[in-house]
């Protein structure tokens, strides 16, 4: 999921030549903690987070021990160096060996973001290296930990259920899990529609499949109060631009993954993820908020969340996406937020594979 071994080769081959930006977004990488082969794991038998993180009692271990282990396995792809490899697999093996659960408040959304991330090391090292007795192990830690959680999706704000639903994705492509996979892709095509507003939708945004908000008052409401929609405009835009980032990286990784699995989403997709990119891309620029979008005040901080949605729209279907190529190409490379997304610009940027 997310990257094909067809775009890790384009990869591998870029690097190895020095070409920009994949040089430098490597370099990014590998100097990273994230990929320090005297990293040791921090795993915890129940991960509590609070609201925020707060309580933190193995929260950021665990997503960060998620990177990492993301991290060797491209390190190991790109170099041939099975140190990496190793370390990918320890990490998976020490939170295998010991997780049970996630509590408190932030559980749902910490099983989402680190549910992202496990399966795309796991899927490189399973079909590129091979030797990891401990497999079947980890994948009883998928289905058993992470899936229940994150596979009945969420009623709060959106970036939650779009990122519990990227991992009920990946996820369900590593257990090679049909039902599964069915199942979160039709509630992640709801939870998309009712995230980013597109003039097709009418004179509001769609309601979100799941919760107690059926009204129009209701809608404006948890639609941070906006009332008015422009092509484009997210359901947590006047919140701030950094957990609508969350929910924008949400919908083309999914959508990344079902192309790569054979049946694409982002021509549904399309112009919900350009329009979204290029409304929260433009004021990332600069550009000065109007007063009819809220209140002519927003808080930026959309994030390295752009590689994957504009390669795919840009490079692949042709659409201009000037906005989003100016901040795409102002922030590469694009390197982690630390929660889910990591390295690409060194995985998507240009990626014609």
């Amino acid at each position: 999921m997310l990257v094909s071994r067809p775009q890790l080769d384009f990869v591998k081959a870029k690097v190895a030549a020095g070409a920009q930006p994949w040089a430098a977004a490597y370099q990014q990488m590998i100097s990273s903690r994230y990929a320090s082969l005297s990293r040791v794991p921090a795993p915890r038998e129940t991960v509590e987070c609070g609201s925020y993180s707060n309580p933190n009692y193995g929260c950021t271990d665990e997503r960060e021990d998620a990177i990492a282990a993301y991290t060797d396995a491209l390190a190991w792809y790109i170099t041939g160096n099975a140190a990496y490899a190793n370390k990918s697999i320890a990490l998976m093996d020490a939170w295998s060996a010991t997780i049970r659960r996630h509590t408190n408040s932030n559980a749902p959304l910490q099983t989402g973001w680190a549910g992202s991330v496990w399966p795309r090391a796991a899927e490189i090292i399973r079909y590129t290296y091979g030797n990891w007795p401990n497999q079947a192990r980890f994948a009883t830690m998928l289905r058993n930990v992470y899936l229940p959680v994150v596979i009945g999706g969420s009623s709060s704000n959106g970036n939650w259920e779009l990122s519990m639903m990227e991992a009920a994705v990946g996820i369900s492509v590593f257990l090679e899990d049909r039902a599964s996979y069915d199942r979160a892709i039709t509630r992640f095509r709801a939870r998309a529609q009712a995230f980013v507003y597109v003039a097709a939708d009418g004179v509001r945004p769609k309601y979100p499949p799941v919760g107690t908000v059926d009204t129009p008052e209701e809608l404006y409401s948890y639609w941070h109060g906006q009332r008015a929609f422009t092509d484009g405009h997210a359901q947590e835009s006047c919140r701030d631009f950094v957990h609508t980032g969350y929910g924008i990286s949400a919908i083309a990784h999914v959508a990344e993954t079902t192309r790569i699995q054979g049946v694409d989403l982002y021509p549904e997709l399309q112009d919900r993820l350009r329009h979204s990119l290029g409304f929260h891309t433009k004021f990332e620029n600069g550009t000065a908020v109007p007063s009819s979008i809220c209140g002519g005040d927003v808080t930026l901080g959309l994030g390295p969340i752009t590689e994957v949605g504009y390669n795919a729209l840009h490079n692949r279907l042709g659409f201009a996406m000037s906005n989003t190529q100016s901040y795409t190409e102002r922030l590469r490379p694009q390197g982690s937020n630390n929660l889910f997304v990591a390295w690409e610009t060194l995985t998507h940027a240009n990626n014609p594979a």
